[in-house]
């Protein structure tokens, strides 16, 4: 089946909420097992038990994990192997954007802190999941970057900068892995309706705006990233690796 992902086991971060957390239960949803993981344990815990009663049985594990730990990354995995034996899709989703203002402005501090959160952690949950990739025969690697990584902005350049990074290090992945049958690719969302982007839409005349550069007329919900998570972890993509996936109701080619 295309779309099946029965026994599959996947490990997805910044999954308590929103983005993170719409893929989480669509992968489940396929058959999958899951690892709920953000800083905070209550918050996993939570999404991990509505989805376990939902589904039924233990499907979901919730790990306290800080993507700016190395140490807390490969604790997420082994915790992920510890419990379902195998790894087999990270969707790499936790992200972070502390600063709002012009390049002039931001502090060497929160530059290293955006780029070292949006793009190094993630090349270190990839180093310590390949090898259980490897050993599960394969697999994929999903990194949640944005719209924002194809255009400049006045008050969130860091985050775009840091946004365009992962697309480019999907593509990078993606020639390395590829041999070992690791698949690679990049979903980037326009405007979604989540907590981390609140402050683009939680105010109607601003949300009214943004309505109205894209094409449908409205903004997104968690829900439809989510299918697209689901494609790249199933069969159905297995012939696809080192792209970047535009899920933006039309707003870039507005």
């Amino acid at each position: 089946m295309l779309f099946d992902l029965s026994a599959k086991v996947v490990v997805i971060t910044g999954a308590s909420r929103g983005i993170g957390k719409a893929i989480a239960t669509a992968m489940v949803e396929a058959g999958a097992n899951v690892v709920i993981s953000s800083r905070k344990l209550t918050a996993c815990q939570a999404v991990a038990d509505e989805i376990n009663a939902r589904f039924g049985g233990q499907r979901a594990l919730a790990v306290e994990a800080n993507i700016s730990s190395k140490n807390d990354l490969s604790l997420l995995v082994q915790a992920a192997i510890g419990a379902f034996g195998r790894l087999d899709c990270v969707v790499c989703n936790a992200a972070s954007s502390p600063y709002f203002g012009p390049l002039a402005g931001i502090s060497d501090e929160l530059f290293r802190k955006t780029l070292d959160n949006n793009v190094l952690s993630i090349n270190w949950l990839v180093q310590f999941s390949t090898p259980e990739l490897q050993r599960a025969g394969g697999g994929s690697i999903i990194i949640v970057s944005s719209v924002e990584g194809f255009r400049g902005s006045s008050t969130i350049g860091a985050y775009s900068i840091s946004k365009a990074a992962d697309m480019q290090l999907a593509r990078n992945l993606a020639v390395e892995l590829g041999p070992h049958n690791i698949r690679v690719n990049c979903i980037a969302p326009g405007l979604i309706q989540t907590d981390f982007a609140k402050a683009l839409w939680e105010d109607p005349a601003t949300k009214a705006r943004y309505e109205a550069m894209t094409a449908v007329g409205r903004l997104g919900e968690p829900d439809e990233i989510a299918g697209c998570a689901v494609f790249l972890a199933a069969p159905a993509g297995s012939y696809t690796t080192g792209q970047t996936f535009t899920i933006d109701g039309g707003m870039m080619v507005s």
